[in-house]
């Protein structure tokens, strides 16, 4: 399986040494571009369809912890690389796939794409469960991978999308919520059409079951079950678009 890759590093040398190893050692990864500091690699992980960044900690202006935050939806793997082992449990709590120290083994780099590979596999034949009918915005329905299948679902029962690292919970107004492997990115797009706003970077909420707005900076709306969700300044103007 291919993988899309870019390098986070300050260090030139360090750069170019990850990216030989890369090219020998891992060719179905291909590098797509590299940065210095938090504000170039945010620029290309928002201009690029990643499968993986190889993410030093410690770079000016930033470290790899500010740049996942001001990500927000992460969509990719994340292989840190660093000289410090102190990092470990926060990259753990950052959910990173893979911790390499400098100097980097080639076999520990070849076990840690060896891993995101895996886990990229498994979320494509994942993908290819989750399917969205042609007539989708016709019927107002999506379909949500089953061991045994697929269950069919009106759009029109989901409440709210909630984002969970590389989940989203989809609540429904019959108090059940559904867990799907894919980003809430991606609803956001296959529900856009139908009525569907995302007020805040972890929640997408069905406009027609809002029946309250709070007023604040972004402010909070309250759903019809009672729910009341905040809402990201800068997503304030887009959802009040739906009841002027």
């Amino acid at each position: 399986m291919k993988l899309t890759s870019i390098i986070v590093e300050d260090e030139e040398t360090s750069r170019q040494i990850l990216k030989n190893y890369l090219k020998k050692y891992c060719p179905n990864v291909t590098v797509l571009g590299e940065a210095e500091n938090v504000e170039e690699a945010l620029v290309l992980i928002r201009n690029n369809d990643l499968d993986l960044v190889f993410l030093d900690v410690e770079m000016p202006y930033g470290n790899a912890f500010d740049l996942l935050d001001k990500v927000g939806d992460i969509n990719f793997e994340t292989v840190f690389v660093t000289a410090y082992n102190h990092y470990a449990i926060d990259a753990l709590n950052a959910h990173a796939s893979y911790y390499l120290m400098k100097p980097i083994s080639i076999d520990e780099l070849i076990k840690a794409v060896d891993y995101v590979t895996e886990i990229k596999t498994k979320e494509e034949a994942l993908q290819n469960q989750v399917l969205v009918p042609k007539t989708n915005t016709v019927n107002g329905k999506i379909t949500i991978p089953q061991q045994n299948g697929f269950e069919v679902i009106n759009t029109s029962d989901i409440l709210y999308c909630k984002a969970d690292d590389n989940y989203t919970e989809i609540y429904l107004n019959t108090n059940k919520k559904k867990v799907v492997s894919k980003t809430l990115k991606y609803f956001e797009d296959i529900l856009k059409d139908s009525g569907f706003a995302r007020v805040h970077k972890s929640h997408l909420v069905n406009v027609n079951e809002v029946v309250k707005y709070m007023k604040g900076k972004g402010g909070s709306v309250i759903l019809s079950n009672g729910k009341e969700i905040m809402v990201s300044a800068s997503k304030k103007s887009a959802l009040l678009s739906y009841f002027k």
